[in-house]
């Protein structure tokens, strides 16, 4: 258990199926936000069987990991690693995270990143762990530099969310 800012303590733990729609919740809120994430709100159309499904797959490959962070019997955020398949790259994964709006700023990303990483450096199997962020997702950037993650490339005008506006992907990985 680790105490965030103010009085309420956070319980960052290893996900259980018993999360599933907590996970999908919190995953369809994110989106529907539309400021970090490839995919809009249209595109994300998982059902409740095809997120347990989803969890299901997480849970049992030994590569990938799924981690919550529980506020008050509450799932508030999680963050997923999904290692590459093909065997050249099997050492490698990335990862996606996510945190409902209302808990952001207390130092729950950290807690979660930092829980993934202990894993990561734990598990035999793994020994590279990368992201790509939106480069003007500057507070995520700060988050993951300060965590020891390196900038590794950019892909230019990645994404495209209207006529004139474009933002770059920043790839990111630290080795563990």
């Amino acid at each position: 258990m680790t105490v965030l800012k103010g009085d309420r303590a956070c319980v960052i733990r290893p996900a259980t199926l018993e999360d599933s729609d907590a996970v999908l919740d919190i995953h369809t809120d994110v989106i529907s936000e539309g400021a970090y994430f490839i995919a809009v709100s249209e595109e994300f159309t998982r059902t409740t069987e095809e997120q347990y499904e989803w969890m299901q797959k997480r849970l049992k490959n030994e590569r990938d990991t799924l981690i919550v962070a529980e506020m008050v019997g509450e799932v508030v955020g999680w963050i997923v690693f999904i290692a590459q398949e093909r065997k050249r790259m099997a050492h490698t994964g990335s990862f996606g995270l996510m945190i409902r709006k209302e808990y952001r700023d207390r130092g729950l990303g950290r807690m979660l990143v930092s829980a993934l990483l202990e894993w990561a450096e734990k598990n035999p199997l793994i020994e590279k762990v990368s992201l790509g962020v939106f480069s003007t997702n500057q507070r995520a950037i700060s988050l993951y530099k300060s965590l020891g993650f390196l900038e590794e490339g950019r892909k230019v005008k990645e994404f495209k969310f209207n006529e004139n506006e474009y933002v770059d992907d920043i790839l990111m990985y630290k080795l563990v």
